[in-house]
């Protein structure tokens, strides 16, 4: 499958994005408003500055304390972004996600970010093709 198909499948609300000026404070309230785990930072919502997790904001608490919720998105989020085509293959990106640790990829097409993907999106994906594969193989030895 596609990841193209994931994206025609997931709502058409958007990526949630914050400015990387945010504070960590803005981008954890907004975590918790949408019950999403990862937020691009952009200044557009086209271009991917970086993307912020739940991880990287505990990871910072763990660190300095609650005084780095004043602190800028910029100072926390990854920015060596690694993302996926429309094209490419969900195993592809279920690879890439894998290898580098990710639980989010942006889709990005002609430099622009048109949706994001999570290894629960990908995971789902995969489930449902093996579903279809098995269904397939015990109705040819079946016969029906």
């Amino acid at each position: 499958m596609l990841i193209s198909q994931i994206i025609r499948s997931k709502p058409q609300d958007g990526v949630i994005t914050i400015s990387p000026d945010a504070t960590l404070a803005d981008a954890a309230k907004l975590l918790a408003e949408k019950r999403i785990g990862a937020v691009v930072a952009s200044e557009d919502g086209v271009k991917v500055a970086g993307i912020l997790s739940e991880r990287d904001i505990v990871r910072e608490i763990a660190k300095r304390g609650a005084d780095c919720l004043q602190d800028k998105v910029s100072s926390a989020m990854t920015r060596n972004v690694f993302g996926c085509s429309p094209d490419d293959k969900t195993d592809v990106a279920l690879q890439t996600m894998t290898a580098k640790r990710f639980r989010h990829l942006p889709v990005m097409e002609d430099g622009k970010m048109i949706g994001l993907i999570s290894i629960g999106d990908v995971v789902a994906t995969k489930l449902s093709e093996l579903e279809l594969e098995k269904d397939a193989l015990t109705g040819m030895i079946m016969g029906y």
